[in-house]
Parts: structure tokens; sequence; C-alpha cells
């Protein structure tokens, strides 16, 4: 067990980790609340706006995988403080400018940054707590992120509309330089990285089941986005909700969130395929209703709460499904779920970008996300088919030499 930990309790490390992941979790989602604001002051439609979320989740497709296998030898707390770092520029960038190109490129830059922070996060998380509590170590970073749609999320947008869009931009900044400094004072200096193979690595992702998995993570986090990414002019114009309490709304998505996280978390161990296939099916129904009873204020937020709360289940269900479908491929699968979600949020709201703009209207995005909501079940519905493994592969890496003893302990179950 790592030095320092005690048997229940995780390195403050975790914590730490979680807060980068609760910051780069704000800053992809905030924008939603942020939309009308920064299309209008940036000289752009809405729709082209939501582009800023789009280029944020294809930076993160790109960077988590390419991160991943760039950094495998790099010093680990080097690549967190340098990824937080380009972070924390990224921000101070969009906040001085007035180009929307630059707001975009700059979008992509930090969201290049965010997926090396993850895939690292993740492997210095597992190790520091050991194999018992590697598991724990990555539900608390997966929660920094879940948190951040149910706080960080709203306060960015309570803040955006007394300072302007910028405001919650140049406090972003700020936190994650912050939260470089705490990487270096609690992530000990150490040499290069264990020895992997880039070879292992790739050659163990020739699992079919773990294609499924991702696929479903693609479709499952499209449909909720699609939505998610214009719910503020839907809430506005078809709801008749007054702007100042969609935060308020956008808590009730984050509660959802939250809720669904750790009903996935508690019920995805023993039934997996049950769990995912009625919370799938549930949030297409969610979605379908949402395109013809969202003209309430109430029964709209009800909606919204219920369409996370379902979604957010499918969530760590199948990470955890596809950890355990990678074999020996732990880092490069874990940056991969995220580039497998974030490929559906930007599949999800270009196309529901698109709808905005055609006859459709506010109704197009929650459609789109119907549609992507119920494709979910074709793979998840094959992986029930084809069976899935009954024991967790625990996940766990060291850094250090002292430590090759606990990494023999942590690879021990995967060979069951």
């Amino acid at each position: 067990m790592p030095s320092g930990t005690t048997p229940g309790k995780l390195p403050f490390v975790v914590w730490v980790l979680a807060v980068g992941t609760f910051l780069m979790g704000t800053t992809e989602f905030v924008i939603a609340g942020l939309l009308p604001e920064m299309a209008s002051d940036l000289g752009v439609s809405v729709s082209h706006a939501g582009l800023l979320i789009t280029a944020f989740a294809i930076g993160m497709i790109i960077g988590g995988p390419t991160m991943a296998l760039a950094t495998l030898r790099l010093p680990q707390r080097q690549t967190l403080i340098l990824a937080l770092a380009v972070f924390s520029l990224g921000h101070v960038v969009a906040a001085v400018s007035t180009s929307f190109t630059i707001v975009l490129i700059a979008r992509v830059v930090t969201a290049l940054a965010t997926g090396a922070f993850w895939a690292v996060g993740f492997v210095v998380a597992t190790a520091a707590a050991g194999p018992r509590d590697s598991t724990r170590a990555v539900g608390v970073m997966m929660g920094g992120l879940t948190l951040a749609n149910v706080i960080g999320v709203p306060i960015g947008s309570f803040a955006g509309q007394f300072t302007g869009w910028r405001g919650p931009f140049w406090a972003l900044a700020a936190l994650s330089a912050l939260a470089a400094a705490f990487i270096g004072r609690f992530i000990p200096a150490t040499g290069q990285r264990a020895e992997v193979s880039v070879r292992a690595e790739v050659g163990a992702l020739r699992q079919v089941r773990l294609w499924l998995a991702l696929s479903a993570a693609v479709l499952i986090m499209g449909g909720v986005l699609a939505t998610y990414t214009y719910i503020t002019p839907l809430l506005t114009d078809r709801a008749g909700i007054p702007e100042g309490a969609v935060p308020l709304v956008l808590i009730t998505f984050g509660a959802g969130a939250l809720g669904g996280t750790a009903i996935g978390g508690r019920l995805g161990d023993r039934r997996p395929m049950a769990t995912t296939i009625t919370a799938a099916a549930a949030t297409a129904l969610t979605l379908a209703l949402l395109i013809t009873l969202s003209a309430s204020p109430v029964t709209a937020t009800a909606l919204v709460f219920l369409m996370a709360l379902a979604g957010f289940t499918v969530n760590p269900v199948v990470t955890s499904l596809a950890v355990r479908f990678a074999g020996n491929a732990p880092t490069l699968t874990s940056a991969l779920t995220t580039s497998a979600y974030n490929t559906g949020i930007a599949a999800g709201s270009a196309v529901a970008g698109m709808t905005m703009d055609s006859s459709l209207g506010l109704t197009g995005p929650p459609l789109v996300g119907t549609v992507s909501a119920a494709l979910t079940l074709l793979p998840l519905l094959a992986l029930a088919f084809s069976g899935t493994p009954r024991t967790a592969r625990i996940v766990a890496r060291h850094t250090t030499r002292a430590h090759a003893q606990d990494d023999e302990h942590a690879q021990a179950p995967a060979q069951h």
C-alpha cells in the first residue's frame, strides 16, 4: 500500500486531482449557460456559438488518446502541472479576445490539456490509492466531473450574468493555476514512468466488446448533450422561463447527473446490462417527451432532471465495462472512454445545431437526442447477448521501483 495512506482513507492527492477534473468539467459545460451572451458579444448566431462546445469535445477526442500515448514515459507530476498551466493560459486568451475564431482555438487547446490531465490523472489516482481503493479513487475523480454540473456550471452561469461571460473564464484560469501549485506540492517528484509498451497498449484494444461499450458511451452522451447544449434557448423561448432562472434549471440537471452516476455505480456491478438498457430506454423516452411537453416551465424542468438522471446512469457502467474489456491497456482505455463521451458531445451538438437552423427549430436538439439515445440500445443489447465479465479488473499503476511489489499484487486479479 502506498505510504501515507490508511485503509479506508484516500490520499489527499486523489482529492486534488478531483478538483482538477471539476474545473475541467465546469469549463466544458458552462458554455451551455453562457451561450446567448457569448453569441451576442462575439457577433455570431447561437447555433454557431454552440461550436465552442463542439470544438472542446473534438479537442478531447484527439487529446485523450494522443496525450495518453505521448506522455507514457514522461514524469507524471510534470505532465499534470504542464496540462493545468496550458489550461489556465487558454482561458486567459479566451477572456481577453474579441474574436470568435481565437476563442474557438483557445477552447481546442484547453481541451488538449484536459485530455492529458485526465489520461495521466487516472493512473496517478489509482497508483496513489493502491489496489484496494483504486476503483474508489477513480470514482472520486469522476465525481469531480459530475459535481461540475451540479455546482460549477450553475455558479458559472450565475456569475456570467453579473460579470459577463468573461468573468467565469478568468475564475477558471486562476483556479487552475492554483490547482497546478497544489499538484506540484502533493505529488512527489519521480523520475521516468514505469516501463510501458505502446504496442501492448494498442494491441490490447482488439476486444470487440470494448468497442461496443465505447459505442454506447458515444451514443448516450450524444443524446443527452445534443439537447443540453441548446437547453437555454429551449427553456427561455419555448418554456417561457426567465433567463435569470435558467441556472436553477441547470442545477436540476446537475442533480440528476449526480444521482444517475450514483445509481449506475451502485447497480452496475451486480446488473450492468439490465441497468444500462433500462436507463438508455428511459433516456430516449424522456427526450421524446421533451419535444412535445417542453412548453410548460414545470414539465420542462422535470424532464431536464429526468434526462440527466437516466442518461448519466449509463456512464459509470459502460466506463467500468470498457476498462474490464481492455485487459492490459488501462491508460489508453481511460483516455478512449473520455474520447468516446466527447465524440458523442461533438457529434450530438453539431447535428443539434444544424436542426436549430432548420424548420424543426427549438425541438430539433431533443429530437436528435431521442434518436441517439434510442440507438444506444443496439450496442448494449449486443453486449448483453455476448456476455460480460463478472469480476471487475483493478487498475493500478505505480511510478517508482519501490512500488514494484504493489504493482504485482494489483495485476494479479487480472489473471483470474
